[in-house]
């Protein structure tokens, strides 16, 4: 243990070494800093350049997990945990006992220090130096700032920057100069630690004993008090003297808080602490005395002088506490007596509070309240403002908002009456709906319903009345029940000859159980619009003598009657009509009659999924290599390896009566040859069935023909004939060619279904979900396969930050290691193979209560509209890791800010108060975006700008026109690239975390501009269009860079205000002329000569060039809308942190010269179609 200030002994003295990065060996020379291959330590990269596209692990139903990207790594650092901050005055403490950090200077240089705090609290002073003992040391007076992360000149240029925790690294900047010492924790709870301290010193300075001693958070001890006191009277207790209250009222109050906390825990805390107080009665002590529990003030310094953070010794007590009977501990005199009298089981006031600071305080929750509350032990107003604008990315707030939440989730009526949210209260926000990561505006249908049927997604069901595997499985209406219930808009139902002339429906060839047909469609008749109001599509696989189908007719007209849609589409109609106009009807898909067939029955070709299965299992038992094998054999690519795909033999044909075929209007089920014969021939009423292992070669072969396909016809994917035991392929592998109906065994949970339940929460959960724009545009360029950006869309950055986790039940099924639960969590992302990642944190050991990870991961998203989110908890097993819980979303569903996960079992049932806490920013490269979709900046090297290029199509007469565009584009990309480079170089002079928008970054400037009289040495004069930046005198060399970066910041801004109109109508209007081209592409190609391959590669490329177009008119569109926020953020930053120049008052209203931006920025383009 080290020795403390306290008690007279002075520093131990340290070796001084140069450290390989985490490493424990000592060198005597200087040496570079080494990566560490384990993702726990803070000092690992934050990004990893994975070769290839990392494959995504599936959690299905043991738990496994294969392939791991990266070593386990185990953290048992838990002491700062254990001592549960919750004030200034333990972090102070923890401060004055001292830490070990790494010392970060130029030239990728790392040394290991030991830092602490005088007991003074006037310096901070560190060993080994070669400095003399008075010059080790910065005074806490002469501190100016305590920045966090990542965010100066030396930790940017030093060769270790990758190598370095965002969240463990923070700086401390002092002196006349701005010098700044750069520091990195072991762990980010130890950096929050001096963090917060740092600041409260800073805050109150000579004062800050004074201050700790009477802000002790007195909201929450009174709430505290008044809660157990309530607890007394209804105990019958209310006179007389008082000795507490009954073991199981003071665990149900701590539950009523902390309802995760199991009782059985909460019991054995209390009688845990009896035990404890006993002892040290019978040893002549007094109170508990625990680190919590300590005085502020004066005590601080002789809880730590006598070594209060060793747990193997009972802490001193103060002369006062003495005199006062141990206020702070309930074990002593009376009390004492009164438990030897048989009152074993009551709880006194003063062990209710400590247990209660012990099971129900977060520091995570505190760290994150004292930086929003200026070190105060609650937000005010104001605070919760600035909370709610600048992290949770809300609009329009207001103080009656921040009121509103305080009423709403303050538990002390004190703090209610006040208009203060304490821990506790803050807390409950944090955990409630509204802070959930689900964007509740997804909750309902939000997306435009108005488009063709063929334009979006729909939730679809494979094999619906199986509720087992495939083969001999019963069959059972409960399938259809539950598939309706989640939104399922396409279910299947395979009808056969049954007993009695009644047609049943099951699986042929199997040993599956039938149901009755009639059974089936009163189930889907009364469930089928219980979930949504949109179109379902029933799958008919017609199997029936002629007979049977006129009872099929029968019960179809009877049971569905009025919802059945059976108008045929308009003669001329290219596209299906939408589910708006569809809505409240059940579409039949299945096989037609052609037209003009005018007898009562007609021959058509049998489907039977059924035979097929059967035939691969025969196939496989025998050891042939037909089936499966035929369709994965083949080699080379193009339409000749997909013909082979395509059932070899002669289909069956059977007789069809023509009452049933002409139910089937809009979803005629045909036989797929090729896309060259699809786009020739096929109308849009025709719907195509693949089998899985036919729609991965099409994705694969030719997935730009698959997505242009999907753009006019409904495709319906269907698993694979060898899948009997039910799993599913991966409905993102088919999602990203357009097809519309991917449909899965919904009986089999795991990964798939994962994905597929999350994806279509995204629109209401009603069934339909709206494809990318760039798979639906008639002329666009998507290739499924993409492994690089997507032309015409702006790659994003999602930032996520893992923060803890809540109540983490151990895995269904496990007893090896009791209730002990050893967590770590993986983040993954779903969508193109470009997007595609995992990251892992690592294993907080014995810990599903509250296990801090406090890890940061950073992934670019090359289509985000594509794109899913998957948190997955597990528990660290030696063999096998164990499955905790689960959460998917899709992208565009994220909330930014600080957010809490509620995790999912297997099963896909809710976890009672399971919980991940974690962070979330989404922007663009450069940092940029929408105001809710915080900032993002990345460091990168530096390189030659990247121009959208153009294609040749070897058409004279077209490429001529795309020659035009080539300035443009350049323009376009120089105007919003020097506008978003120059906020991103403001943001880092600035001092902030690399998740910022402009806003926090001239919050950062308030502290940090005030001279020696408290005068700020710069203003903002806002009563411009654009907000400038005016020094009030001299300026240090730090401020004037600042400046200087700013003004650069501005001119990059009113260049892409001013100039961006022209271009942007200029690029419109090539793109115009291009289209003309568009109708009569093809035969100008033949005319020029170009024959076979050229002319598709010419369509190719002139889709590409348009995508290009459209894309780069997108961007700098948005681009002025980003002007316009960033200005309103500087605006309204420079009146919160009073910074402005002749403007008083709040900002409660843009300046009109802002609401001139906004006007422009919004108008609808001109010349846009």
């Amino acid at each position: 243990m080290k020795p403390s200030p306290g008690n007279g002994v002075s520093l131990e003295r340290h070796r001084e070494e140069l450290l390989s990065n985490g490493g424990c060996g000592v060198s005597d020379t200087v040496t570079a800093v080494q990566p560490e291959t384990g993702p726990g330590s803070p000092m690992t990269g934050e990004t990893t350049d994975a070769k290839g596209i990392p494959r995504r692990s599936s959690i299905i139903k043991d738990g496994s997990r294969a392939g791991r990207e990266r070593k386990k790594t185990v953290s048992f650092s838990r002491s700062l945990s254990e001592r549960k901050i919750s004030s200034a005055a333990d972090c102070i403490s923890a401060m004055m006992e001292g830490t070990e950090f790494r010392k970060v200077r130029s030239n990728s240089r790392v040394y290991q220090r030991y830092y602490l705090l005088e007991s003074g609290l006037q310096a901070l002073r560190w060993e080994p130096s070669k400095k003399e003992s008075d010059k080790a040391c910065i005074a806490v007076p002469s501190i100016r700032e305590v920045r966090t992360g990542r965010n100066t000149e030396t930790f940017r240029t030093n060769g270790v920057y990758d190598q370095i925790s965002e969240d463990c690294a923070f700086s401390i900047i002092y002196g006349e100069t701005y010098e700044a010492l750069d520091l990195v924790a072991n762990s980010a709870e130890v950096a929050n630690v001096w963090v917060t301290g740092l600041r409260y010193l800073i805050l109150y300075g000579k004062h800050a004993i004074d201050m700790m001693a009477s802000s002790e958070d007195s909201l929450r001890l009174a709430w505290l008090a008044e809660t157990f006191s309530s607890m007394v009277v209804s105990d019958g207790q209310g006179g007389g003297e008082v000795v507490g209250i009954s073991l199981r009222s003071a665990v149900g109050l701590i539950r009523s808080v902390n309802p995760g906390v199991r009782s059985e825990k909460v019991e054995h805390r209390f009688k845990e602490l009896h035990r404890v107080k006993e002892r040290m009665n019978g040893a002549g002590t007094s109170g508990v005395g625990t680190v919590a529990e300590a005085k502020v003030g004066s005590s601080v310094v002789a809880v730590i002088g006598s070594g209060a953070g060793d747990e193997d010794r009972a802490p001193a007590v103060t002369e006062a506490e003495e005199r006062d009977g141990g206020e702070s501990g309930s074990g002593t005199g009376a009390n004492a007596d009164n438990r030897k009298g048989g009152i074993e089981d009551r709880v006194t006031k003063e062990e209710f509070i400590e247990v209660f600071h012990d099971l129900c305080t977060r520091p995570e929750i505190y760290f994150l309240l004292v930086q929003f509350s200026s070190n105060k032990e609650y937000l005010d107003t104001k605070d919760l403002m600035r909370f709610l604008e600048v992290e949770q990315g809300m609009a329009q707030v207001t103080e009656d908002t921040s009121l509103e939440l305080i009423q709403s989730h303050e538990p002390s009526e004190e703090g209610r009456r006040q208009g203060c949210l304490s821990l506790d209260g803050f807390t409950r926000y944090l955990t409630s709906l509204e802070c959930h990561l689900f964007d509740p505006e997804h909750s309902q249908v939000c997306q435009d319903m108005s488009q063709p049927l063929s334009h979006y997604y729909i939730n679809s069901s494979h094999n619906t009345y199986l509720i087992e595997d495939q083969f001999k499985g019963p069959a059972d209406i409960t399938g259809y029940i539950r598939a309706l219930k989640m939104g399922c808009r396409c279910v299947e139902v395979d009808v056969w000859d049954g007993p009695s002339d009644e047609p049943v429906v099951y699986t042929s060839h199997t040993l599956t159980s039938p149901v009755k047909f009639h059974c089936v469609l009163d189930v889907i008749g009364r469930f089928a619009f219980e979930a949504s109001e949109f179109p379902l599509i029933l799958c008919v696989e017609n199997h029936c003598s002629p007979f049977q189908q006129r009872v099929m007719l029968q019960h179809l007209r009877r049971i569905l009657g009025e919802k059945l849609y059976t108008k045929p589409l308009r003669e001329g109609e290219v596209y299906l009509p939408s589910p708006n106009a569809l809505r409240g009807k059940i579409l039949l898909k299945g096989q037609k009659l052609e037209e003009g067939c005018g007898g009562a029955e007609g021959d058509v070709t049998d489907e039977d999924e059924g035979a097929e299965m059967c035939q691969r299992m025969k196939a496989g038992n025998s050891g042939e290599g037909a089936g499966e094998g035929v369709q994965k054999g083949g080699g080379g690519g193009g339409t000749s390896s997909i013909k082979s795909l395509t059932p070899p033999t002669t289909p069956k044909r059977f007789q069809l009566l023509k009452e049933l075929s002409d139910l089937v209007t809009l979803c005629k089920s045909v036989r797929f040859t090729d896309f060259q014969m699809s786009f020739s021939i096929q109308k849009p009423w025709e719907l195509c069935s693949f089998n899985e292992t036919l729609a991965l070669r099409c994705a694969s072969e030719r997935p730009g023909d698959f997505v242009n396909y999907n753009k006019r016809f409904l495709s319906r994917v269907y698993p694979s004939a060898m899948r009997i035991d039910s799993s599913n392929m991966n409905p993102q592998d088919l999602w990203k060619c357009g097809c519309q109906i991917v449909a899965l065994n919904y009986q089999t949970p795991g990964l798939m279904m994962d994905l597929n339940i999350a994806w279509f929460r995204q629109n209401g959960n009603c069934g339909y979900v709206l494809r990318p724009a760039i798979m639906r545009q008639e002329v666009s360029y998507f290739s499924a396969d993409t492994r690089d950006s997507v032309p015409g869309v702006s790659p994003q950055l999602l930032h996520v930050k893992v923060i803890s986790g809540q109540n983490l039940p151990r895995p269904r099924g496990s007893g090896a290691k009791g209730d002990v639960v050893d967590p770590y969590v993986y983040v993954e992302i779903h969508g193109i193979p470009a997007d595609c990642a995992e990251r892992r944190t690592r294993t907080v050991m014995q810990n599903g209560d509250n296990p801090i990870f406090d890890e940061s991961f950073e992934f670019q998203i090359n289509l985000p509209e594509l794109a899913m989110v998957r948190f997955v908890v597990l528990d660290d097993e030696f063999i096998g890791d164990e499955f905790i819980g689960q959460y998917t979303i899709p992208l565009e569903c994220l909330q930014p800010g600080y957010r809490h996960i509620p995790l999912q079992s297997l099963m896909g049932e809710d976890l009672p108060y399971a919980m991940l806490f974690v962070h979330v920013a989404l922007t663009n490269r450069r940092g940029g975006g929408k105001p809710y979709k915080r900032g993002l900046s990345v460091r990168k090297a530096r390189r030659g700008r990247d121009y959208a290029a153009l294609r040749d199509l070897g058409i004279k007469e077209v490429d001529e026109v795309f020659k035009m565009a080539g300035p443009q584009l350049k323009e376009a990309t120089d105007l919003r690239e020097n506008m978003q480079n120059s906020v991103a170089v403001f943001r880092e002079l600035c001092g902030v975390s690399a998740v910022a928008n402009l806003m926090q970054c001239v919050l950062a400037l308030g502290s940090r501009v005030v001279g020696a009289d408290g005068d700020p040495l710069m203003l903002f004069e806002l009563r411009e269009q654009y907000p400038s930046m005016e020094p009030q005198g001299p300026l240090p060399d730090v401020l004037r860079r600042v400046v200087s970066t700013y003004e650069t910041m501005i001119q990059a801004s009113r260049a892409v205000m001013e100039l961006s109109d022209g271009v942007y109508d200029r690029i419109l209007q090539i793109q115009t002329t291009a289209m003309k081209f568009h109708e009569t592409l093809h035969s100008i190609a033949v005319k020029e000569g170009l024959k076979d391959r050229k002319v598709t590669r010419a369509v190719e490329s002139f889709s590409w060039n348009i995508t290009i177009l459209k894309g780069q008119a997108d961007l700098l569109k948005r681009a002025m809308t980003e002007v316009q926020e960033n200005m309103k953020q500087v605006h309204y930053a420079a009146l919160t942190s009073n910074l402005s120049k002749g403007v008083t008052g709040e900002a409660t209203r843009p300046r009109r010269s802002l609401d001139t931006i906004q006007e422009r920025a919004t108008a609808p383009a001109r010349g846009s179609t």
